[in-house]
């Protein structure tokens, strides 16, 4: 990489994502060929002596404990967002006024007008900004895409996707920052049903036109958390309320017709990361689940499912990796991330998924939520 043009990296934010994110700047440069060198230039946190400790660990040069200072830094010309979403907008808005390219973790925002504001910022920018859906980068929802782009499952007819986990199952589990709406602006339906109505809208090239949604919220009241960042211990025997969905369930219709359910849920006893996809077509269907994630499954002409196991050379994106026969996993999809949009600063292009794309996301879990909230039969995204 040593003859290739270096790009200073800036990245908010070192819990879960912060650390998934680090590993694919670390390693992206490895296994693909590169336009552009990233360098981890600074890492922000707001404890000097955690970002620190985190920085050793995950290998950025340097740290910040103000997101703002490391905005305005000339050795940082991507910054990476890593952080719960009540914060994404004010971030984005303000790197991208600084003449830096962003990438920004899902769902884009809290709320649609603060997505929209993030779309108008970076419509009139220098930079280039992508939404982090690493899902899109799973080789074999991208070998769905291809083939829903091929026609091989004709006209598609039903969307049937699932996001399903059980990580909150237990009454005592504290009230982390994911279980409030101030923070993290909605529960399972932002935190995984995002990801869901995205690789639906990927894979079919459809978007929702409008729903019709359950939500329920199982647990009320929860421990208070040691820690408002991260999964930590209870402070005390003090509860308190929890502001967001525990699942949401939901039926709609795609723009060419397709008829679509969707359901994610945190409550799913069992359940991992289930996050599955099923696409019904007038010539056959195609079928995924996270937990076997290199996987399709694919029926044609109405016979039986045939198991493609998706680690060839020709797959999109397992070329750079191992032999065939040789699994991926989770923090592979966002070293794919991490290329795509690193060629598309390098190129000029436009990065995908956008944040229209996200904006076009966001609309529709806010009309899940006012579905829900007003028991209406249907409602459209687009009002």
């Amino acid at each position: 990489m040593s003859d290739r043009t270096t790009i200073g990296v800036g990245m908010i934010g070192y819990a879960f994502m912060g650390r998934v994110h680090s590993q694919a700047w670390r390693s992206v440069g490895a296994f693909f060929d590169l336009p552009l060198a990233p360098r981890m230039a600074v890492l922000a946190g707001r404890s000097k002596e955690r970002t620190e400790a985190a920085a050793a660990q995950l290998g950025w040069a340097d740290i910040e404990t103000d997101w703002r200072e490391l905005v305005k830094r000339d050795d940082v010309q991507i910054v990476d967002i890593c952080t719960p979403g009540d914060s994404h907008a004010e971030i984005a808005i303000a790197a991208l006024q600084a003449g830096k390219h962003v990438i920004c973790e899902k769902p884009l925002a809290n709320t649609v007008a603060e997505a929209e504001a993030m779309v108008a910022a970076a419509a009139g920018a220098p930079g280039k900004s992508m939404v982090a859906f690493n899902y899109r980068r799973v080789p074999a929802i991208a070998l769905a895409r291809r083939y829903v782009e091929e026609g091989r499952i004709g006209e598609i007819r039903h969307v049937r996707a699932q996001y399903l986990q059980d990580w909150i199952v237990d009454p005592e589990f504290p009230l982390v920052w994911r279980l409030q709406k101030d923070k993290a602006g909605s529960g399972a339906l932002g935190d995984i049903g995002a990801h869901i109505v995205d690789a639906a809208q990927f894979i079919t090239g459809q978007h929702l036109l409008g729903v019709s949604a359950l939500t329920e919220t199982f647990v009320k009241e929860r421990p208070l958390a040691a820690e408002s960042a991260g999964l930590g211990a209870t402070a005390s025997d003090a509860k308190g309320e929890v502001t967001v969905d525990d699942a949401a369930l939901f039926i709609g219709r795609m723009s060419d017709g397709a008829l679509a359910s969707f359901e994610a849920t945190r409550f799913a006893n069992g359940r991992k990361n289930a996050m599955r996809i099923e696409l019904n077509g007038s010539r056959g269907s195609l079928a995924f689940d996270f937990e076997a994630m290199n996987e399709l499954w694919f029926s044609a002409g109405g016979g039986g499912f045939e198991r493609i196991l998706v680690t060839e050379p020709d797959h999109p994106y397992v070329g750079a990796w191992w032999p065939p026969g040789h699994g991926l996993g989770y923090e592979h999809t966002f070293t794919h991330e991490i290329k795509d949009f690193l060629e598309a600063v390098a190129t000029g292009a436009d990065p995908s998924p956008s944040f229209a794309d996200g904006l076009r996301v966001q609309r529709v879990l806010e009309a899940v939520e006012r579905s829900a909230a007003d028991g209406s039969r249907y409602t459209n995204v687009e009002d």
